[in-house]
């Protein structure tokens, strides 16, 4: 199992909750099938399918979220409503006003709803207590957000941080674009550069080498780096955002090599995520270094509800 995506946050070294409290506190909160009149149901799910929903190894714990969805398009639902309403417009000689079409709607819905196919989805969380990190395998904020909602709902006690770092990770790339890597890391060949100005103006390099003049000029010109293709100590490879997310990480051969061959699936699951956690634990805390340090911390309570950055 490896993320492909992480949103990370900060939990404060206060936060020392114990792993079989923890562990209690999931339970409390499973994943239910959806009922009858129910879009959708989160709940915690076992992170490799077996009846544990807490995973530790080496002090790293992995946790996730299932969501089930039922699929019921709008489309559908707007369709089957219309046919209806004509049916009732020719025996009634004349057309549903604008509320009696709200309300069939919903009533179609709720007929339609229990004979919904159902889809399910799973949300990997890293959590490291030691360290203070907790990562999410999310492409975007709201996703994380969902995760995050759903921690606060499920702990007693649930202080995650934002992280704030001197620099913005806008400037930092620019820096690097126009000058050199920080230490330990390796710009790679693809970048998405955006103009300031209303008209947003956007320019995107893939597989195409950034040390040129162009790039420069393009700097130059008033547009910031939103994302950069950047790799860690020869390990990892990722983009880099202007959201401070990391997105397309790619653990290399030289930490995949460390896996041993067999056919011990729980054996090969663990190790992977030692691996990628262990990589996590080097990763954060240099690139917070290159990004100026961290800022003091923002409590997320404050601000639930909101993107978290």
């Amino acid at each position: 199992m490896w993320f492909r995506n992480l949103q990370f946050y900060r939990l404060p070294a206060g936060w020392d909750i114990a792993l079989t409290e923890f562990e209690a506190q999931l339970a409390a909160r499973p994943l239910q099938p959806c009922g009858n009149q129910d879009m959708e149901s989160r709940g915690w799910v076992s992170p490799r399918d077996d009846d544990a929903l807490l995973r530790a190894v080496d002090r790293q714990w992995l946790i996730a979220l299932g969501v089930e969805s039922r699929l019921l398009p709008s489309s559908v639902v707007r369709q089957e409503a219309d046919e209806r309403a004509a049916g009732l417009a020719e025996k009634q000689g004349f057309r549903l006003g604008r509320k009696q079409m709200r309300d069939l709607r919903e009533q179609v819905m709720q007929e339609l709803l229990p004979r919904a196919f159902t889809r399910r989805r799973r949300t990997w969380v890293w959590i490291d207590p030691i360290g203070g990190w907790l990562g999410i395998d999310a492409s975007s904020q709201a996703r994380a957000e969902e995760v995050l909602e759903f921690l606060r709902d499920t702990l007693d006690h649930f202080p995650l941080a934002l992280l704030r770092t001197e620099l913005s990770p806008a400037s930092a790339m620019t820096g690097w674009l126009a000058g050199e890597a920080p230490a330990n890391f390796t710009v790679d060949q693809d970048c998405e550069l955006r103009s300031v100005s209303e008209e947003k103006a956007t320019v995107r390099y893939a597989h195409h080498p950034l040390d040129g003049g162009e790039i420069k000029d393009h700097l130059a010109g008033g547009k910031l780096p939103t994302r950069l293709a950047l790799t860690f100590n020869d390990r990892v490879s990722f983009v880099l955002t202007d959201k401070l997310e990391l997105k397309r990480l790619d653990f290399l051969d030289v930490v995949r090599e460390n896996l041993v061959d067999g056919d011990d699936a729980e054996a090969l699951f663990d190790a992977e995520f030692a691996l990628m956690s262990g990589e996590f634990q080097r990763l954060l805390p240099a690139l917070v270094e290159a990004l100026g340090g961290e800022q003091a911390t923002e409590s997320l309570a404050a601000t639930s509800g909101n993107p978290p950055f």
